[in-house]
């Protein structure tokens, strides 16, 4: 019997690549009976057959998309300077305690916000208000707690397997690892290692070198195997990557933001080299789309404004661009949270619960409705859903760079008692306090002349 590897499955990969390809337009008919004829089968060789398809699929479709999206190759990102965004110097912020407290607020408020959601990930927004109401504990307004939960419920709805009781409010010591805060941990290796020039193949060489492959999930597991395989970026991002627009590389923006305070253009330009390693597309673009908002959170304290900036470093024509394009016309901060989220999940429910599009929808109409408030940006973000722990890092990371560390609520910061757990190797139960230090040693050494970015060009046509 062959050994069966979650995400890198043959057959797993080949059902999810006709899901990504029919997102993408294609018409997938014939393909697909043929994937349920193979699994009606199911003989001996069946991983095997599997395999065959996909590479076939690979061949033929590779070319073809390269054509059809060669509006975002010429497109490229026609990017304004920051003043041209209403936006002033960060420069100021070196002078004083004000960056720091502003690194430090993103790494703590990214945290908190994960662990918020860490207990229900994958869970519905309907499953999370019967958990909720079954403690009277709806709306969200406080770590989760099993405490006054029944029996029945606790058995029906167990929490998430890796850290979900360890997230529980009674049981907090600290913030239990996750892949949310891993990466921004790797990253920040990268550059202290590498400067801000590095390469997409030393960010590869990294995860090689320091992050065990089962922390690695969906498309980073395809693109660690890719690279294992001698398979380069960009092609280690869409060769045979079924999970390359899901939202692997949205949740690890944020390092590339902390080390730009005010340079959305420069992190936008780290995050591609970033995401070209294991996503493409909508994916890729997800991560630019973060990392820009955060660089712009420094010095930028309008959601509106932040999510203006950050849809003018992706492709318009996205699909991307187009799912926030209507997320800033459709929330309005005096609408009914529930009715807003209806509204996305009619939009976007056709995704996959771990996909970048409608994920990045409802973290950017939580920053929106939340107005700059910590505690109702992470509460909502989690309340809506799908990937609640990413989305509650990347929303509390937005607004603990937009207010400032000082500024967080107390009681959302001090469970976590300044410190973190971690499989990369060498940050295991590293404290919060260093992380940000050594953020800010980062962007002050390694400060780079800021330059006008009139058009980036894709490498990666996918």
């Amino acid at each position: 019997m062959n050994m069966k590897i979650r995400y890198l499955d043959p057959l797993e990969r080949l059902e999810y690549e006709l899901r990504q390809l029919h997102e993408e337009g294609w018409d997938m008919t014939g393909h697909q009976l043929t994937y349920q004829k193979l699994v009606a089968d199911n003989d001996d060789h069946i991983q095997e057959k599997a395999f065959k398809i996909l590479k076939e699929m690979y061949h033929h479709y590779t070319p073809l998309r390269g054509k059809k999206l060669d509006l975002y190759r010429s497109q490229g990102i026609s990017s304004s300077q920051p003043e041209q965004d209403g936006m002033q110097s960060a420069a100021g912020l070196q002078k004083s305690n004000e960056l720091y407290d502003k690194i430090l607020g993103g790494w703590t408020g990214r945290a908190a916000g994960c662990l918020l959601g860490k207990p229900v990930e994958k869970y519905s927004r309907q499953i999370i208000r019967e958990i909720l109401e079954s403690n009277h504990t709806w709306p969200l307004n406080h770590y989760f707690t099993a405490k006054g939960m029944p029996e029945s419920v606790l058995q029906k709805y167990p929490w998430k397997q890796r850290g979900g009781f360890e997230s529980l409010r009674e049981n907090i010591v600290c913030m239990p690892e996750d892949d949310d805060l891993n990466y921004t941990m790797l990253n920040l290796y990268v550059t202290e290692k590498y400067g801000k020039n590095f390469t997409s193949e030393n960010v590869g060489e990294s995860w090689l070198q320091m992050l065990p492959v089962y922390e690695t999930f969906t498309a980073e597991r395809v693109a660690y195997y890719n690279l294992l395989s001698g398979v380069s970026p960009p092609e280690s991002g869409h060769y045979l990557n079924p999970f390359r627009e899901w939202i692997g590389a949205q949740i690890r923006a944020d390092l590339w933001g902390y080390i730009n305070p005010g340079n959305p253009d420069k992190a936008a330009e780290m995050a591609y080299r970033d995401a070209c390693i294991s996503h493409t597309g909508n994916g890729l673009f997800a991560e630019m789309f973060f990392a820009s908002i955060i660089a712009a959170a420094f010095v930028e304290k309008s959601p509106e404004k932040l999510i203006q900036i950050g849809l003018s470093r992706i492709p318009e024509q996205s699909r991307l661009s187009q799912a926030i394009q209507y997320t800033l016309k459709m929330v309005k901060p005096e609408q009914d949270w529930e009715t807003i989220v209806d509204a996305l999940v009619a939009e976007f429910g056709k995704y996959h619960w771990v996909h970048s599009i409608n994920n990045a929808s409802l973290t950017v109409a939580a920053i929106l409705y939340g107005q700059g408030d910590y505690e109702k940006t992470i509460c909502h973000a989690v309340m809506g859903g799908w990937d609640t722990d990413c989305n509650g890092a990347t929303a509390g990371s937005v607004v603990g760079v937009m207010q400032g560390y000082s500024a967080l609520p107390d009681k959302w910061i001090r469970p976590l008692n300044n410190r973190i757990r971690s499989g990369v190797k060498g940050f295991d139960k590293i404290s919060f306090t260093e992380l940000a230090q050594r953020t800010l040693n980062v962007t002050i050494k390694t400060s780079v002349k800021n330059k006008k970015m009139e058009k980036m060009t894709y490498q990666d046509d996918f």
